[in-house]
């Protein structure tokens, strides 16, 4: 099977963002997109209805951080549908990538993608963040809350020399210049994201002492 036959999009949205892919490891990607619009029927997951767009908006969203994401253990708060952890399992099936939601559907669906499609990296959590006990070289979010709020929430979490990863639309410059004492802003970076005009940024922050 060809690139293009796999899906077109995802092969030059991938292509955009410099990643390259086997074929086997697009398939799954495109069977994960199948999953959250086959489950959001009844789950609510998004707000978005259209495949492509699920591609560009969700997976390609999800994946412009990845050259951020080195090392691992990961741990991915708010999850939702999944987002953007299970398409970095994906494609790091090297990573442990934890998922974590208060929502039970939520972790439900996500654990059946983990069985679909032999996730055996993705671990998805029903839970509050506050309560759960770790250690996480990288903890991401999409937006799960304000930059203050998430790093109060995880702070116990992120392991020595870790990092946390906010993505976000436009810079939250309010937010950059409320965080807590002893949290520093390593660096923002503007995302690509290919098929999505709206901004998208990346906030890479650490512990100081």
């Amino acid at each position: 099977m060809s690139v293009e036959l796999l899906n077109e999009g995802l092969a030059a949205g991938l292509a955009q963002l410099g990643i390259e892919l086997p074929l086997a490891v697009q398939a799954k990607l495109i069977a994960y997109r199948d999953l959250l619009l086959k489950w959001n029927k009844t789950y609510n997951l998004t707000a978005i209805r259209d495949a492509d767009q699920v591609l560009s908006h969700h997976v390609l969203d999800s994946l412009a951080i990845l050259p951020r994401v080195t090392g691992g253990p990961l741990l991915d708060v708010g999850s939702g549908g999944g987002l953007p952890g299970i398409p970095l399992a994906i494609v790091r099936p090297e990573l442990a990538v934890t998922l974590i939601d208060a929502v039970d559907k939520k972790t439900s669906f996500q654990r059946q993608v983990a069985i679909e499609l032999g996730l055996s990296n993705l671990h998805p959590i029903h839970g509050r963040v506050e309560e759960l006990q770790g250690s996480f070289a990288l903890i991401a979010s999409r937006a799960f809350s304000d930059l203050a709020s998430f790093v109060a929430a995880t702070r116990h979490l992120l392991a020595p020399g870790g990092r946390w990863l906010a993505m976000k639309g436009q810079l939250p410059r309010a937010e950059l210049t409320d965080l807590p004492a002893g949290i520093a802003v390593e660096k923002t970076l503007p995302l690509t994201v290919p098929g999505l005009v709206a901004e998208r940024h990346l906030i890479v922050m650490k512990a100081v002492s």
